[in-house]
C-alpha cells in the first residue's frame, strides 16, 4: 500500500514561500495502477517527483509498505518523457543499466531470459545492439518498458510517457505496457494530459485541481484496460464527468 499524508510542496520566489502542491491525502492499494490527471502546471510531475525521491523537501509524509518512501531503499522506477535512454548505451545496456546501479548480477541467467522474453514480445530483440538514435519513437518507448519491468520495481512512475508518440504508435504502445503490466501488477502512477488515456489506463483516476494541486476526485474507473472503453455506453457520462472537473479545478 502506498499512503501519502498531509503532503505539500513549496518554492522559494522572491523571498516568498509559495505552496506548489497540497495537501495531498490519498492510500493507493497494492498492485494499482493509477493515472494522475488535472491541468498544466497543477503539480502533477511535482507530485511524480516527491514519489521518486527527487524532490526531498516536502511537508508530510509518504509511505510504501508502512515505511517511510527512501529510493535507497524502495526500488522506484521512472519513465519521464524522453524515455531517459542514454545515448552512448546499446538498447540491451540500457535495459540492464537500473540493475547494474544497484549491483545486481545482470549475467543471471534468469535476468538475461526475462530480459530477451520481453524483448522478443516486444518486437525489439534484434534491436538489443543498436543505440537510441537508431530508434524510432515507439522502439524507444518499448525499451524503457522492458528496462521498467526488468528491475522489478516497488513503486512504477510514468511521466506522460506516451505524449511524444502518434496516435497509432501511442495505442500499441499502451495496449503492450498494460499486458506486462498485468503479468507483474507493480504499484504504478501514470500523468497524463489525455483524458482517454486516463481511461484506459487508471484503474483509479486522480483528478487534481489548478496550483496549489490539490485532489478534487479519486474515480474507480470501471473501462479500464477495455480496448473498446470508447464504445462503453457510459464513455460519455464518464468522459465529461472527468473534463467538468478538471476545467473546474482550474483557479482564476
Amino acid at each position: 500500500m502506498i499512503q501519502i499524508r498531509n503532503l505539500s510542496v513549496f518554492y522559494e520566489s522572491k523571498n516568498e514561500k509559495v505552496k506548489a502542491l497540497g495537501p495531498i491525502n490519498i492510500d493507493i492499494e497494492s498492485e494499482d495502477i493509477c493515472a494522475i490527471i488535472g491541468p498544466s502546471g497543477c503539480g502533477k510531475t511535482t507530485l511524480l517527483k516527491v514519489l521518486a525521491g527527487i524532490i526531498k523537501k516536502y511537508e508530510g509524509e509518504v509511505l510504501l509498505k508502512s515505511e517511510k518512501l527512501n529510493p535507497h531503499i524502495h526500488n522506484i522506477g521512472l519513465i519521464p518523457q524522453n524515455f531517459g535512454l542514454l545515448p552512448w548505451k546499446t538498447v540491451e545496456k540500457n535495459c540492464i543499466l537500473p540493475l547494474k546501479i544497484k549491483k545486481i548480477n545482470t549475467k543471471d541467467k534468469e535476468i538475461q531470459d526475462k530480459m530477451d522474453a520481453m524483448m522478443k514480445r516486444l518486437g525489439i530483440y534484434d534491436l538489443k545492439n543498436r543505440y537510441p538514435r537508431e530508434l524510432s519513437g515507439g522502439q524507444k518507448q518499448r525499451v524503457s518498458i522492458v528496462r521498467s519491468f526488468l528491475s522489478k520495481p516497488d513503486l512504477l512512475l510514468m511521466d506522460e510517457p506516451f505524449s511524444a508518440l502518434d496516435a497509432i504508435i501511442r495505442e500499441e504502445a499502451q495496449e503492450l505496457f498494460l499486458e506486462i503490466w498485468n503479468e507483474n501488477k507493480n504499484n504504478t502512477f501514470i500523468v497524463t494530459h489525455s483524458i482517454d488515456e486516463a481511461l484506459y489506463m487508471g484503474r483509479k483516476i486522480i483528478v487534481v485541481s489548478n496550483t496549489p494541486g490539490q485532489i478534487i476526485e479519486v474515480i474507480d474507473n470501471k473501462l479500464f484496460n477495455n480496448k473498446n472503453y470508447k464504445e462503453d455506453e457510459d464513455y460519455s457520462k464518464i468522459f465529461s464527468h472527468i473534463k467538468s472537473l478538471v476545467k473546474g479545478g482550474i483557479k482564476e
